[in-house]
């Protein structure tokens, strides 16, 4: 009986050993199975695959970073600053990374005295006109090769020129000469491989290489400046006294004040007509008259507190342009402009009558030019002091209170409130707390009127000669009391 039961005990270790085993041995394979994935997967990223240039590119590019060693960033810190200015300037900074994330370049960088000195002082003012970036930009990436070319691969004398191209799509010839000389097209390297980076290398020129593109560009914009410079002239008159021709006008300098005077000049009236030109030679156009104007606008409604004087510039009237033309033909002028709580006090009876906006505005415009000293140093100096206005014929008078300069006379009178609000030589805006208005002469004669002291003269009627001798003999007889004349 123990025997037996000691075989079933053990029959039953046994097969749970065996049971074991099988769990183990499964395990251990699972575990085997795992690690040869593992093994195989670590080995497949050490497997470097041929990737196409248009993946290989566009990795680059997407990540956009330049290293720290690239030749952009030498070509920054290097001694070509004027070059470097330029490069910033022409906004190719993103499309020369970009280059040299695709492949190594090699750059001939003029030499600073080269561009300081050495080139055109109106060539140079072409390029860095904002109309002219496309021609900048072409100019600059004419003196870039989209490869690396060191001094030790430049070509042989006996080899002829060798053509590369560039950035601008247009090409560069290398050769040398009998004496050693580098030569790009028609410039000479002065300091070749003067850097040395990892993606390109910077070669020094003696003067900048100018593409025929840009040449033509600028001689074609020089010409048309010429020829909009002459002045047309007309057919020669002839004296009818004298029977000889006219002599010319004398000519006037640019910039010289006009011929005319500014009240031949202003339009008949507002938006009605065109005002005659300044006169024979005189500067027609030589200011931008009508951007001036904009921009002391553009100050007022910045500076606050002028918004109805902008808005009747504007809108209401056509005066800022009729300012504007005035500028441009090269006049000036200094304009009293009151504020938002002077122009509120302005009732709709004065600006619905026609042309009464138009004819506040012109008491308010002086044509000179003058500034918050210059007008406080003539009041200082000579007390009252009338200045001309566009309303013809009446004068603004300016004196000194307060230790500010004060316009008008009595309860019309207004002070310079904000001074040297806008001036930039040919307009001048001066802020003023009040409405200014000409004293007409009708109601200075009504107040002359009204103050004059009134006499009255009594008169006693005069009597004739027959009536006194009546009286006389009346009076010798006593009755004389008869007639009241006689009394």
């Amino acid at each position: 009986m123990l025997k037996h039961q000691s075989r079933r005990c053990e029959s039953k270790f046994l097969f749970s050993m065996s049971a074991m085993d099988l769990h183990l041995y499964g395990v251990s394979k699972l575990v085997s199975f795992f690690f040869a994935l593992f093994i195989l997967s670590v080995s497949a990223t050490h497997v470097t695959l041929p990737q196409s240039p248009i993946s290989k590119s566009s990795s680059s590019g997407s990540s956009g970073q330049i290293n720290s060693n690239s030749v952009l960033v030498a070509l920054l810190d290097s001694h070509y600053t004027e070059l470097a200015e330029l490069v910033e300037k022409a906004l190719l900074l993103q499309t020369l990374e970009e280059a040299v994330g695709k492949h190594n370049i090699t750059i001939f960088a003029p030499r600073n005295e080269a561009l300081e000195r050495g080139l055109d002082p109106e060539f140079k003012r072409f390029l860095l006109a904002p109309g002219n970036l496309k021609s900048l930009q072409t100019l600059l990436m004419f003196h870039i090769v989209p490869r690396r070319i060191g001094s030790d691969e430049w070509p042989r004398q006996s080899s002829g020129p060798v053509r590369h191209p560039n950035l601008c799509n247009d090409h560069v010839y290398l050769r040398s000469q009998g004496s050693g000389k580098r030569i790009i097209d028609s410039a000479e390297i002065v300091r070749p491989d003067d850097v040395i980076r990892p993606d390109g290398v910077i070669h020094g020129i003696e003067r900048m290489l100018i593409p025929r593109s840009v040449q033509e560009d600028f001689n074609r914009r020089r010409n048309l400046r010429s020829i909009s410079a002459v002045l047309p002239e007309g057919a020669p008159e002839v004296d009818p006294r004298t029977h000889r021709l006219k002599k010319p006008a004398a000519p006037v300098p640019a910039g010289a004040p006009p011929v005319l005077p500014i009240y031949d000049a202003l339009a008949p009236g507002p938006s009605l007509a065109p005002a005659p030109a300044p006169g024979p030679g005189g500067p027609h156009g030589h200011f931008n008259g009508m951007r001036q104007v904009k921009d002391f606008i553009h100050t007022l409604l910045h500076y606050g507190g002028y918004n109805e004087m902008a808005d009747i510039l504007v809108n209401l009237t056509s005066l800022a342009t009729e300012m504007g033309r005035l500028v441009s033909e090269g006049y000036v002028l200094t304009v009293l402009a009151p504020n938002d709580e002077a122009m509120a006090k302005l009732t709709t009876d004065q600006l619905s009558e026609p042309g009464a906006p138009e004819q506040i505005i012109y008491y308010h415009i002086i044509p000179e030019y003058q500034t918050e000293e210059s007008m406080y140093n003539a009041v200082r100096r000579f007390g009252k002091v009338r200045y001309d206005t566009l309303r013809l014929p009446h004068k603004v008078v300016a004196q000194e209170a307060d230790g500010s300069v004060k316009f008008g006379q009595g309860d019309g009178s207004a002070y310079l409130f904000d001074p040297d609000i806008y001036t930039d030589g040919r307009i001048s805006v001066q802020g003023i707390d009040g409405v200014l208005f000409p004293a007409e002469e009708e109601e200075e004669l009504k107040t002359e009127k009204k103050t004059a002291s009134v006499v009255k003269v009594v008169t006693k009627p005069r009597r004739g000669k027959l009536l006194e001798v009546a009286c006389r003999m009346l009076g010798a007889f006593g009755q004389d009391s008869r007639l009241s004349t006689c009394q």
